[in-house]
């Protein structure tokens, strides 16, 4: 009976930790510009280094 309470434990444990990491990553500004990324690998800024 003790691992089943164990297993209910951690397992909210782990719940709590991956909502913490989450809330933590909303806050530092991951999730600000997700169609950023798409267009600026797109982008050419750099010609002196295309034509090495």
């Amino acid at each position: 009976m003790w691992t089943l309470g164990f297993l209910i434990f951690l397992s909210l444990v782990l719940g709590i930790g991956a909502w913490l990491f989450f809330i933590w990553s909303v806050k530092s500004g991951q999730y600000d510009d997700i169609e950023g990324p798409k267009h600026r690998m797109l982008d050419d800024d750099d010609e002196d280094t295309a034509h090495r």
